[in-house]
C-alpha cells in the first residue's frame, strides 16, 4: 500500500501545480487586460472636437473615414467655460484631412457602440497635430427620437379627437 499511496501523493503534487500554474496564468492576463484597457498607442496626428453631447462615445472608440477605422478617440472632457463635450482623436499620418472637414457621432447600428466619422471638406489646406475640428453633429439618442415620435403621434391623435368632438357638437360632420 505503501507504492499506491507514495503514487498518489506524486499525482496529487503535480495536479496542483499543474492547477496552479494555470491559476497564476489566469491572473496574470487579467491584469495585463485592466492595465492595458485604458492605453492606447497613438499613431499618427491628434485632433480636437467639440460637441453639445457625445451620449455613447467613449475612450477607445472609433474614428473612421468612408467607413475605414484610420483613429481612435484618445480623451474626453468637458470644457468649464461653455459646458461642451471636448474630444481628442488620432488621425493616421497617411490620412491628410482639408481644415474644413466634419465630424459627425454615429451609430453602428440601432443597439450598437458610438463611433466619429469624418467628412473630409473641400479646402485645399489640412489640418495639422492639434488642430480643432469646428463642424461637428453631436450623438443623436435613440430615447430622445423615440420620446418626439412617441409625443408627436398622441399630440396628433389628441387633435383629431378634439375635432371629431367638436364636429359631433356642432351636428357637423368631420
Amino acid at each position: 500500500m505503501s507504492i499506491a499511496a507514495s503514487s498518489a501523493r506524486s499525482r496529487s503534487a503535480s495536479e496542483l501545480a499543474a492547477g496552479s500554474a494555470v491559476l497564476l496564468l489566469l491572473v496574470a492576463l487579467m491584469a495585463f487586460a485592466v492595465v492595458g484597457k485604458n492605453r492606447h498607442h497613438v499613431d499618427g496626428y491628434t485632433v480636437n472636437a467639440v460637441f453639445d453631447h457625445i451620449d455613447g462615445l467613449t475612450v477607445g472608440s472609433d474614428v473612421r473615414l468612408a467607413g475605414i477605422t484610420v483613429g481612435h478617440v484618445i480623451s474626453e472632457s468637458i470644457d468649464p467655460h461653455d459646458f461642451r463635450a471636448r474630444i481628442a482623436f488620432s488621425v493616421r499620418p497617411d490620412i491628410a484631412l482639408p481644415t474644413d472637414s466634419a465630424a459627425i457621432i454615429t451609430s453602428d447600428s440601432l443597439l450598437g457602440g458610438k463611433y466619429v466619422a469624418l467628412s473630409p471638406g473641400g479646402d485645399t489646406k489640412t489640418l495639422t497635430g492639434g488642430a480643432t475640428i469646428t463642424q461637428t453633429q453631436g450623438s443623436i439618442s435613440l430615447e430622445q427620437l423615440l420620446s418626439k415620435f412617441i409625443f408627436s403621434v398622441t399630440d396628433t391623435m389628441t387633435r383629431a379627437n378634439q375635432t371629431h368632438a367638436g364636429a359631433g357638437k356642432t351636428g357637423e360632420t368631420p
